[in-house]
């Protein structure tokens, strides 16, 4: 008989086997799932895990993935601070729409002005939205006890309508003949995050998300803030005795992974996407919950699931281009590498044993 028995203390082989075997598992299931959809699964999995990197236009896809990870690791460092304290934001979404919308409006009050003040007071003010937006579900857990995952989440589809009504509304261009959008933010030369490589489309968001990552590695190795989420997240209890405020912890938390959630809106906006359209969220928030977790919540490596994850949207567009793979398998290919890692992550704290059945 084959049972689960609980390890004495969780396996440090495990902690790193499981998200590569994670990898592995997606690779080979969604090889399955590309010859049932009638596509040659080798041709797939070298489309989207091979081509970006060396295949023969890698000297082009390589510096999209930095522009793809970009948004990703800036939410998931985030992120990553609330999941280690044992607080559940799932509405990075919402997070992220309202720090673009927050950022654009700045921006498109001062149009036309040209100065160099611009873009700062802008990355400003998508990080002072999406720290707004992220307060809400902490300060209703703080004061009322709601639940911070099932409010953050809701918020997320509050948040889709407020980028509509504005792309339809307040923030559409004058210019734009009735159709809904902002006016291009990435032609102005005041309100646009240039490229820091001509030619590469890399620009500041690559550098906010590295900035990121250097903060996140230093503040919860070296500081005793990040001491106190370790803490809070392994023993609420103990934390409580070493004298941490959970109503505090809560709030940082929510205020730190939403002010970089509204970065990455504010640096996407300004950059790849250019304006704000009704369709503006691609759903990175949501998606960077699965880098934050495949990176074990650890700053480098997130950096390193943040490259993995891009390299699946890169390389889809590759697979749906050059084979004709419906962009709906790329993203159950990003859910089963969420689904794998979960389910091989038991690993890190329970082993299997052989035990014989029990007769009555």
């Amino acid at each position: 008989m084959i049972a689960l028995e609980k390890r004495p203390q969780p396996s440090r082989i495990w902690v790193y086997l499981a998200p590569l075997l994670a990898v592995v598992l997606t690779m080979i299931f969604g090889g399955i799932l590309f010859a049932a959809l009638g596509k040659n699964p080798i041709s797939a999995i070298s489309a989207i895990f091979y081509e970006p990197l060396f295949g023969e236009f890698s000297f082009y896809y390589r510096p999209q993935l930095l522009v793809k990870a970009a948004p990703l690791i800036l939410i998931a460092i985030g992120l990553s601070f609330g999941f280690r304290a044992g607080v559940w934001n799932i509405g990075a979404e919402g997070q992220y729409i309202v720090g673009a919308i927050t950022g654009a409006a700045v921006g498109l009050a001062l149009y036309p002005a040209e100065t160099r003040l611009i873009f700062p007071l802008m990355v400003v003010a998508g990080a002072l939205g999406g720290w707004a937006w992220g307060m809400i579900p902490g300060l209703l857990k703080v004061k009322f006890g709601a639940n911070e995952i099932l409010v953050s989440l809701m918020l997320v589809y509050v948040a889709e309508q407020l980028v509509a009504a504005m792309a339809l509304g307040p923030l559409r261009s004058p210019e734009g003949r009735g159709f809904p959008g902002s006016r291009n933010l990435s032609q102005w030369a005041s309100s646009a995050n240039p490229e820091l490589m001509a030619g590469t489309g890399v620009h500041w968001g690559v550098v906010a998300a590295l900035i990121a990552v250097i903060f996140a590695y230093i503040t919860l190795s070296r500081h005793i803030f990040g001491f106190q989420v370790r803490l809070t997240g392994q023993s609420p209890r103990a934390a409580r005795f070493a004298g941490v405020n959970p109503g505090r912890m809560v709030l940082a938390c929510m205020g730190i992974s939403g002010a970089l959630a509204g970065l990455a809106g504010l640096f996407e906006v300004t950059g790849p996407s250019g304006q704000i359209t009704i369709d503006f969220n691609v759903g990175y928030g949501f998606t960077a919950i699965i880098v934050a977790f495949l990176g074990r919540l650890h700053p480098v490596g997130i950096l390193l699931a943040g490259g993995l994850m891009a390299l699946t949207y890169i390389g889809g567009e590759i697979a749906q281009s050059n084979l004709g793979l419906p962009g709906a398998a790329v993203q159950l290919l990003q859910g089963m590498l969420l689904f794998f890692l979960l389910a091989v992550d038991v690993m890190t704290n329970y082993r299997l044993s052989l035990g014989k059945r029990e007769v009555a």
